[in-house]
C-alpha cells in the first residue's frame, strides 16, 4: 500500500445537521498543485461542522467501527435519514490502476434495543445511528483495460440477498449457499452495531477469500487502509481536551523501519501512566515534531520526563512520563504553556505528514483556535505550495483568504439547500479576504453567505437585557 494514494474528491450531503444540501469539489489539481488543501469559511451555526461530522463517518465507515449514538441526533429533524456521497480517487504507480469510487450511504435513526427487553418505547429511550443502503460503485483504468463506473456492491436489497447486482457477488463472493446465509447475519448484525457492511471484517473476508481478480480486492483493501491509517478528523473535542490540561497526541509516523499511527491522550497536570512500547514512540513522534516546533515558536521544544514506573494490574511495567516544555534553556512543565502552543503541538505531527506524504488525509474542525493568525497564515501556505498530502480545515480567522489561491476556500451560505459555495468573478488581483466582506455587505454572489445583523437593535437587545425590570 505504500506507493497508493487515496484522496477524497467530492462530498454531496443531505439533511445532515442544518444541511439540507450541500455540494463540495476538493479537487484543485488544474493549478498544478500537489497538495489538496479546502479550508470552509462562514458564520456560526451555517455547516462548517457539519462538513467535519460527515468525514468523520466516513472514517467510522472505512475502519469497520460502530458510528457513535450521537450521529443519530446528527439527521435533519425534518427528515427520516440523511444521505451522504463520497467521490474518492485511488492511484497506484506500482499497478498502473486509477481508480474513480463514488460510495453512497444512508444514516438513520433507530431505537436502541440493547438497553431493555420492551420493544415498545419508554420515557428517556436512547437512539442510535444506523448506516444502511449503502452503494460502492467505481470506474477503474488497469493497463490496457478500461472500466466504466457501475454499483459493484449494492446493498439496497430485500433481506434475502446480500447485495446486488448478482453478476458481480459472484465475482467476489462465489455461489457458495453457506456463505450467503453468514453474510446475511453479518449485514444484519452490522447495522445493528451501528458499521458499514461493505467494510465489515465478514464481507471482507469473504472478497478476500473467493475473489479472484485482483483490480477488485486492490480497491477495497486500499479504502479499508486508508481509513484505518491516512484518515484523521481532529474535531471539537480536541480542544475541550486541551482546555482542561489533556493532550490529545495524534500522529502517523514511519521511520527505521517501524511504522505507527493512532492518538495518544496524554494528561498534563499529572505524570501519565503509558506501557513502554507507547513511552518510545511518543519520544519518536516529540524528536520529529521538535525539529519543525522550534522554527514555528523560535527556541521551543518539548520532551519527555520519566517520573518512575508502575505496575498495571496485569502486572506489566508502565512509565509515569510529564511533558515539558524547553525554551531558553529554561524547563518548565507543557500545561503552563498557552493553549495555543498545545493546539498546535497536539496536530502538528499530522501537518508534518501532509507536507510530505500524498496519501494523507487530516480533517480540522477550527484549525484557528488559539494560533496566532499570521503563523496560521504562513503555515497553510506552505502546505498548500509545497505539501503533498490533503487538508479539511474550518476556520473563523479569514488570514488565510489572504495567502492560499482562491481554489483553496470555500464558503457556506445562509441557505440550507445549497450549503457550500465557491465565489464567482474573483480575479487575481482581488484580495479574497476583502472580496469576502465586500460580499457579506452586498451580496454580489448567487447566494448570501451572512445573515446581515442590525447593530442598533444590538445594542437595544443588550439594554434591555441589562434592565429586566423595563421589559
Amino acid at each position: 500500500m505504500n506507493d497508493t494514494i487515496v484522496r477524497i474528491e467530492s462530498i454531496e450531503i443531505k439533511n445532515f445537521k442544518n444541511v439540507g444540501y450541500g455540494h463540495l469539489d476538493f479537487g484543485n489539481s488544474k493549478k498544478g498543485y500537489k497538495a489538496s488543501i479546502l479550508g470552509l469559511y462562514g458564520q456560526n451555526g451555517s455547516g462548517k461542522t457539519a462538513l467535519i461530522d460527515a468525514l468523520e463517518l466516513l472514517q467510522f465507515a472505512f475502519s469497520g467501527r460502530s458510528a457513535p449514538n450521537h450521529f443519530a441526533d446528527y439527521i435533519n429533524v425534518d427528515s427520516e435519514y440523511a444521505t451522504l456521497k463520497y467521490g474518492l480517487k485511488v492511484s497506484s504507480q506500482e499497478k498502473g490502476c486509477v481508480y474513480s469510487v463514488l460510495y453512497e450511504v444512508n444514516l438513520r435513526r433507530e431505537l436502541d434495543h440493547a438497553e431493555h427487553n420492551m420493544e415498545q418505547p419508554v420515557v428517556g429511550e436512547n437512539y442510535k445511528a444506523a448506516l444502511s443502503d449503502e452503494v460502492l460503485s467505481y470506474s477503474y483504468e488497469c493497463a490496457d483495460k478500461k472500466v466504466k463506473r457501475l454499483p459493484v456492491i449494492d446493498t439496497r436489497t430485500s433481506e434475502d440477498t446480500v447485495f446486488l447486482p448478482e453478476t458481480k457477488y459472484h465475482v467476489l463472493i462465489g455461489k457458495d449457499k453457506e456463505t450467503v446465509t453468514s453474510l446475511l447475519v453479518a449485514k444484519q448484525l452490522a447495522r445493528t452495531t451501528s458499521r458499514s457492511f461493505i467494510f465489515s471484517r465478514e464481507l471482507l473476508n469473504a472478497i478476500r477469500k473467493n475473489c479472484r481478480e485482483d483490480c477488485h480486492r486492490f480497491l477495497i483493501d486500499s479504502l479499508v487502509y486508508y481509513g484505518n491509517r491516512q484518515l484523521f478528523i481532529i474535531n471539537t473535542t480536541n480542544i475541550g481536551l486541551i482546555s482542561m490540561n489533556a493532550l490529545p497526541l495524534a500522529f502517523n509516523y514511519a521511520g527505521n523501519g517501524e511504522a505507527a499511527f493512532g492518538n495518544i491522550l496524554i494528561n498534563l497536570n499529572k505524570p501519565s501512566l503509558i506501557p513502554e512500547n507507547t513511552l518510545n514512540i511518543v519520544r519518536k513522534v516529540i524528536s520529529c515534531m521538535n525539529i519543525v516546533l522550534q522554527q514555528l515558536i523560535p527556541g521551543l521544544t518539548i520532551n519527555v520526563k520519566e517520573m518512575g514506573t508502575q505496575l498495571y494490574p496485569n502486572g506489566s511495567i508502565g512509565y509515569l512520563i510529564q511533558l515539558m516544555s524547553n525554551k531558553n534553556s529554561k524547563e518548565i512543565p507543557l500545561q503552563y504553556e498557552s493553549e495555543g502552543i498545545k493546539k498546535l503541538i497536539s496536530v502538528l505531527q499530522l501537518l508534518i505528514v501532509i507536507y510530505n506524504k500524498p496519501s494523507m488525509t487530516v480533517a480540522i474542525d477550527e484549525l484557528d483556535s488559539g494560533v496566532f493568525e499570521y503563523l496560521l497564515g504562513e503555515i497553510l501556505r506552505i502546505l498548500a505550495e509545497k505539501g503533498k498530502g490533503q487538508l479539511v480545515f474550518t476556520s473563523h480567522n479569514l488570514r488565510p483568504l489572504e495567502t492560499l489561491d482562491k481554489c483553496f476556500i470555500a464558503f457556506t451560505t445562509t441557505n440550507p439547500q445549497n450549503r457550500y459555495i465557491r465565489m464567482n468573478n474573483v480575479k487575481t488581483t482581488n484580495n479574497l479576504r476583502d472580496f469576502y466582506y465586500r460580499d457579506i455587505v452586498l451580496g454580489e454572489q448567487n447566494e448570501p453567505v451572512y445573515d446581515l445583523t442590525n447593530n442598533s437593535e444590538i445594542a437595544m437587545a443588550f439594554r434591555e437585557a441589562g434592565d429586566p425590570d423595563a421589559t
